[in-house]
């Protein structure tokens, strides 16, 4: 019973990802109303999180945050519901890289790479758009969820165009497969880590935040170049993403060194422009023990 209702769902939003853009946006823009006014998704936690991050900011300007990044939030659940149909030339129209060599470089050296970005923008289109531009493998790492069916739907439209989907923890033995060839792993590297196995924390974002590891203990295993993608909104519907070796040595690097380095660059593009980030996620869930204590 839930398989074929699955696949009923699975159909219908397969319809609805044929709609062009310009409805699609339609849609959005009630989806913002609805979330926003009506629903009030997750507002508080949003509300808290922009003033914790931006306690510099009046009321009025974190205010104004909190608006764009709902509209962009709307937009962008139509946007992913499109991966479903998109073709390769509209993704490529829409979808720019801008440096691209600087990434290609360390492919051509027969370098095994690790990719690191954030929640940021549409990250998710980011999966297709690499998968068009590059040959070499593409595995792209995911943080399993309680709902497998929407899993399922998820990690089906991120494969469309060649890309390998790994959980988190299969990733090494997944890397294992290619060892021997150049390939990107990509990671969005401000995952919230489980409480019980965090090992490191940061500040980020003018507040103490649990990091997950995993970029550099993949990047210093491999020595592999780590790289910032960098995906930025142009307009509604058109991104650009920019490639910033952030470590060509990772063997060479201190402990934590790595993790700072791509902590720091999203924390500077989120400054830049906040209302990309997702600021709906709980990402402070839990804090250092020893501020807890004194709380």
């Amino acid at each position: 019973m839930r398989k074929s209702l699955s696949g009923i769902i699975s159909f219908f939003l397969y319809l609805a990802s044929l709609l062009p853009f310009r409805a699609l946006y339609v849609l959005a823009d009630i989806t913002y109303v609805l979330i926003y006014y009506i629903v009030g998704y997750r507002r508080q936690v949003v509300k808290i999180n922009l003033q914790n991050a931006f306690p510099e900011k009046s009321v009025a300007e974190r205010k104004a945050i909190e608006k764009k990044f709902y509209r962009f939030l709307s937009d962008q659940a139509f946007e992913i519901l499109k991966m479903r149909s998109v073709s390769p030339a509209c993704i490529k129209k829409r979808f720019v890289l801008n440096n691209l060599d600087e990434l290609r470089q360390h492919l051509d050296a027969g370098r095994a790479v690790i990719g690191a970005t954030g929640h940021y923008a549409n990250w998710e289109w980011g999966t297709l758009i690499i998968s068009l531009a590059i040959d070499n493998p593409i595995i792209v790492v995911y943080k399993p969820i309680q709902n497998q069916g929407f899993e399922t739907y998820m990690n089906r439209m991120r494969a469309r165009f060649g890309a390998h989907l790994v959980a988190m923890k299969r990733t090494l033995r997944k890397i294992v497969e290619f060892k021997g060839q150049p390939f990107l792993a990509l990671l969005v590297s401000d995952q919230t880590p489980v409480q019980g196995e965090t090992q490191y924390y940061t500040r980020f974002l003018n507040q103490p935040t649990a990091v997950f590891l995993g970029v550099e203990k993949i990047a210093r295993l491999n020595n592999s170049p780590v790289v910032f993608c960098h995906i930025d909104r142009l307009k509604r519907g058109y991104y650009n993403c920019t490639f910033k070796t952030l470590v060509a040595d990772s063997a060479q690097t201190a402990p934590h060194e790595i993790t700072e380095l791509h902590t720091r660059e999203l924390e500077r593009i989120i400054r830049q422009k906040p209302e990309l980030w997702l600021w709906s996620h709980r990402r402070w869930k839990f804090k250092p023990k020893e501020e807890t204590a004194q709380s």
